[in-house]
């Protein structure tokens, strides 16, 4: 009988462990054993390497650790300003506030538009038409023409624009969670803080932040993969550029794959940077545990 109860216990388990296993395991296998070749992606040819792509990557490419900070830069942007947007915005929707349903629809509406469609949309807002784009001709019309400029040709504030773009596309996803999250926290605890005496900062510091840190735990590492791994954002924003000042590494490996043609060598760049965000999410768990238990 414990036999059979095992059995019936593993069936549950085994179509989530086969899809896993077809689309992850087997996939990651496979690129891994690509990068062990120099291969153009298009010829049955492929000359064993080994471990020399990795090895480019960590001491030959310095354009891919280039990459790797920018992405790092736009990560830190989403952590911080989208991430506090989005959770103020959640905690005001929590309350009672007029048209709230309206707010948690429009505040939605990002998230859900192409990510190439904003980026064009944005380009032609922020890029420099004729002198003078819409962002300029604001600036200009409130007595601030000197911080007028190309906003995406300027290497200085390029990234910056890139970054806040990318913020404003995922609040909405942020916003939905954390929303959610505000709603599973029982009311009585509030009513009782109100009671003692607590006041609205108290009642926020005490309550709110303690039971939101797994929701604003699991929302960071969403941020923090979503962010790393963006790229169709910047493609419809910058127009397709794989080098330079708004490069990242999504675009890099597709920069290898297409601009070198050395399939083998972007496989490498792959498994590398799924490693970087594997024990950057480890990481951040282990600290958000320490901090759960602190609190």
């Amino acid at each position: 009988m414990r036999l059979k109860d095992t059995l019936e216990n593993y069936t549950f388990v085994l179509p989530a462990v086969l899809i896993f296993g077809i689309f992850y395991i087997i996939p990651f296998i496979w690129v891994f054993q690509l990068g062990l070749f120099e291969w153009d992606g298009i010829m049955p040819t492929k000359i064993f390497v080994g471990l020399e792509n990795f090895k480019e990557i960590f001491s030959a490419d310095p354009s891919w650790w280039q990459s790797m900070r920018n992405a790092g830069y736009i990560t830190l942007i989403a952590l911080t300003f989208q991430n506090a947007l989005a959770f103020l915005l959640a905690w005001a929707c929590d309350r009672e506030i007029k048209l709230k349903n309206f707010y948690r629809a429009i505040f939605f509406i990002p998230p859900i538009l192409s990510e190439i469609v904003v980026g064009m949309a944005w380009r032609f807002i922020i890029n420099d038409v004729d002198g003078a784009n819409i962002i300029n001709r604001g600036l200009i019309g409130i007595g601030l023409p000197q911080l007028a400029h190309n906003w995406l040709s300027d290497p200085k504030s390029a990234l910056t624009t890139v970054a806040l773009v990318h913020s404003w596309k995922g609040f909405g996803w942020g916003f939905l969670i954390f929303l959610a999250g505000l709603q599973t926290i029982p009311r009585e605890l509030y009513e009782a803080a109100r009671v003692d005496g607590a006041n609205a900062w108290q009642t926020f510091r005490k309550i709110t932040i303690p039971l939101m840190i797994p929701v604003i735990v699991l929302v960071a590492i969403l941020t923090i993969l979503g962010s790393m791994q963006a790229f169709a954002l910047i493609i419809g924003l910058v127009g397709g550029e794989f080098a330079g000042h708004t490069s990242v590494p999504v675009l890099r490996i597709l920069a290898s794959m297409r601009g070198s043609s050395r399939f083998g060598y972007a496989c490498a760049q792959g498994i590398t940077f799924g490693l970087i965000l594997v024990i950057i999410s480890f990481i951040q768990y282990r600290f958000s545990k320490k901090a759960r238990q602190m609190t």
